[in-house]
């Protein structure tokens, strides 16, 4: 897929879910305010979070979408990612406010005016937030976009906190009003858990973390004639935007036009297995030569291309 067409359609699915999130925030607020509720306006600040990071991530792609410059020669797609982390912190300082929030109701309980309204914001907005979700997390993965996969994670959480907001309620209907302070401290709990989540991955990332496994590189470059043997591999980068170097093995006699020519050949059988695959070295070497070497004495010259 071009690289300007995948960006305009995460823009799009990002302005969408924007709206719709602060849509969202904006009745469960208000409402949560109108009746007193903890845990209704803890998931409403939750949904308002959403709608934030939907702001950010747009940052975030707009600046991605730069293309290859002098001081980028490998583009500018981590700050994708690093917007992944934007939104990672933004949760937990909601998840701070929720607690916040939560210890101050035990400490001056309220209790809230629950009515059919009540009811009826939070299935409404349970609804649209599982569409949003499903939907950012189907084009997050067809478009390998690290920060829509974020930000339906962070709508799951949302889910379930809209969930745990409509049992309190009907808590607090049955006469437990304590119940509010209690599920906006679970609530917290949630937003913790996929600020952790998304965290972890984008740190995977920009750490230059293995993106596929050895083995499964090994038996596609195993499969290519010519080959012998391979090691050191390495891959890192992004889901759509991986980078791989290995050492293979020839027979020492064959010439450099022939393992030329087996370089892209590797290439071109990566890259076809593996779709994220945009940029592959491979380090050829005869072979024996590595096994008689001493590490001491340094390495070889060997025939190296770039692809």
């Amino acid at each position: 897929m071009d690289p300007g067409s995948r960006f305009q359609q995460i823009r799009r699915v990002l302005i969408y879910t924007f709206l719709l999130n602060w849509g969202v925030a904006g009745a469960k607020l208000v409402y949560g305010w109108l009746i007193q509720s903890a845990s209704m306006k803890a998931d409403g600040f939750h949904s308002f979070a959403d709608g934030s990071s939907n702001i950010i991530g747009l940052i975030g792609i707009w600046v991605a979408s730069r293309p290859i410059d002098h001081n980028h020669p490998y583009g500018h797609k981590k700050f994708e990612t690093l917007t992944s982390v934007a939104i990672s912190v933004l949760l937990f300082l909601v998840c701070f406010n929720v607690i916040r929030e939560g210890i101050s109701r035990f400490l001056n309980p309220v209790t809230p005016e629950v009515n059919l309204n009540a009811f009826l914001v939070m299935f409404i907005t349970l609804a649209i937030n599982t569409i949003v979700m499903v939907y950012e997390k189907k084009k997050g993965r067809e478009l390998r976009s690290d920060v829509l996969i974020s930000d339906a994670l962070h709508t799951r959480a949302d889910i379930l906190t809209s969930i745990s907001v409509i049992i309190t309620l009907i808590a607090i209907k049955l006469g437990y009003p304590v119940v509010d302070s209690i599920a906006s401290l679970v609530i917290a709990l949630f937003i913790g858990y996929a600020a952790v989540e998304i965290l972890r991955e984008s740190t995977r990332v920009l750490s230059d973390g293995t993106a596929i496994p050895i083995r499964e590189i090994e038996r596609v470059v195993l499969a290519i004639k010519g080959v012998q043997e391979c090691h050191q591999i390495r891959s890192r980068g992004r889901a759509d935007d991986i980078h791989i170097d290995l050492h293979v093995l020839v027979d020492r006699e064959m010439d450099v036009h022939k393992a030329h020519h087996l370089s892209y050949a590797i290439e071109n059988k990566i890259k076809r297995d593996f779709p994220g695959v945009t940029d592959v070295v491979v380090h050829i070497e005869p072979v024996g030569e590595e096994k008689g070497k001493n590490k001491k004495d340094g390495p070889e010259p060997s025939a190296q291309t770039r692809l």
